[in-house]
């Protein structure tokens, strides 16, 4: 994601544009349910700045956001200049951290429910890619999955960072566990999010159709078992295509993906072309069956 400047006059005229062309179009409401079993039911806009690079639903049913400027500016200064998709388990945030192109680790902060920060390093292993996309916690908030850029055939797993007890309690190193082989290759994983156990949702931005069928398609990941820090593997399934709707024309980028499992709904950020990138739209969607 490349940042950019705008007026504050300018972002309010495109909000507002983005905003009216949404609601006069009324598309959540004509979108056919996927193959996937999951029907468009709204749509919202967020500042990108602050909320383009992932999501995360809380307890309560709020959003947290995460963007290029929600990178602290300690641990912007060590390097950390990337931020991904996070997540939330037991009330504590867990942030996925990129450095360089020469980096030769990745991290993972956790915030506690009482806002203190630990941060945990992974030195790259052989052959390991230093893309962090996005943290998703089991659902048993014990494992943590993430994911490298480009062509892939495999989720990385690691201890869930201060929740899982073989991890330090106040930070340090975070070693792999078992990862996630898959049958099928995936590209561009920008998010991935446990839609119960032995299910996880994950948002590409792949738009070559070489893989799948659909341009930056929304996928499924479907486990042999729960996560036990052994290796598993995971059968990957096409759900449906992120939306690529915007009163300006270009290319799209899709970024995180949050489920909520309290009220079943899935959500996918999609980013629109330039000058509307400003604002990120976050499509909803609801289950089509029980």
């Amino acid at each position: 994601m490349t940042l950019w400047k705008a007026s504050t006059k300018a972002s309010a005229a495109l909000f507002g544009a983005v905003t009216m062309a949404v609601m006069a179009g009324g598309p959540a409401a004509a979108a056919p349910a996927s193959p996937g079993g999951w029907q468009e039911s709204g749509s919202s806009l967020v500042n990108s700045l602050t909320g383009s690079q992932g999501l995360a639903s809380r307890a309560d049913g709020s959003l947290l956001y995460r963007g290029l400027g929600s990178i602290p500016l300690d641990l912007r200064a060590k390097g950390w200049g990337h931020i991904g998709d996070p997540d939330i388990a037991n009330g504590h945030t867990f942030d996925a951290y990129q450095g360089g192109d020469d980096a030769t680790s990745k991290m993972y902060a956790v915030t506690t429910p009482d806002g203190k920060r630990y941060v945990y390093e992974h030195r790259l292993d052989a052959g390991e890619k230093l893309n962090n996309s996005f943290a998703a916690v089991s659902p048993d908030a014990q494992w943590l999955v993430s994911g490298e850029w480009g062509d892939q055939n495999r989720l990385q797993v690691f201890p869930a960072p201060l929740l899982n007890p073989s991890t330090p309690p106040t930070g340090g190193d975070l070693p792999q566990a078992g990862q996630i082989s898959l049958d099928k290759p995936v590209r561009d994983i920008q998010g991935c999010d446990f839609a119960s156990d032995t299910r996880l949702v994950c948002a590409s931005n792949d738009a070559s159709k070489e893989l799948f069928p659909e341009d930056r398609p929304v996928l499924q990941v479907d486990l042999e078992r729960k996560l036990d820090g052994k290796p598993v593997t995971g059968h990957v399934s096409s759900l449906f295509a992120a939306p690529q709707r915007s009163i300006c024309s270009g290319a799209f980028e899709t970024e995180g993906v949050d489920y909520d499992a309290a009220r079943r709904t899935l959500r996918v950020e999609v980013v629109p072309p330039a000058p509307c990138l400003v604002t990120t739209t976050v499509y909803a969607y609801k289950p089509t069956t029980g």
